[in-house]
C-alpha cells in the first residue's frame, strides 16, 4: 500500500505561483508513475501532469509552459510548481500514485484558489 499526503495549496493572486508537494510512504518502490489531478466545483476531475519512474513528464495543454512536475532528491516526494496562475486554475489538487500492477492510490487533496 501507498499513502500520499499533499500540501502547499492556498490563496494566490492571478499571475502568482505556488508549489504543491506530494509525499509518498509505504511500498514506494513499486510506484510506476505519479500524477497530479485537479477538480473544480461542478467539473470532472482533470489530469494535470504526470511523472514516470524514469522521470519522463507529460502535461495537460491547459498548463503546458506554466506548470512543472518534478521529483525530490529523496524520490518519495513529487512537486508541482505552478506559475502564472489563472483563476481557472482554481480547484482541489490531488496526487495519484499508480503502481506497477495497476492499482491507484489517492491523497486527500489540497485546495488552490486563484483570485484577486
Amino acid at each position: 500500500q501507498v499513502q500520499l499526503v499533499e500540501s502547499g495549496g492556498g490563496l494566490v493572486q492571478p499571475g502568482g505561483s505556488l508549489r504543491l508537494s506530494c509525499v509518498a510512504s509505504g511500498t514506494i518502490i513499486s510506484i510506476n508513475n505519479i500524477k497530479w489531478y485537479r477538480q473544480a466545483p461542478g467539473k470532472q476531475r482533470e489530469l494535470v501532469a504526470t511523472i514516470t519512474s524514469g522521470d519522463s513528464t507529460n502535461y495537460a495543454d491547459s498548463v503546458k509552459g506554466r506548470f512543472i512536475i518534478s521529483r525530490g532528491n529523496a524520490r518519495n516526494t513529487v512537486y508541482l510548481q505552478m506559475n502564472s496562475l489563472k483563476p481557472e486554475d482554481t480547484a482541489m489538487y490531488y496526487c495519484n500514485a499508480v503502481m506497477i500492477w495497476g492499482t491507484g492510490y489517492w491523497g486527500q487533496g489540497t485546495q488552490v484558489t486563484v483570485s484577486s
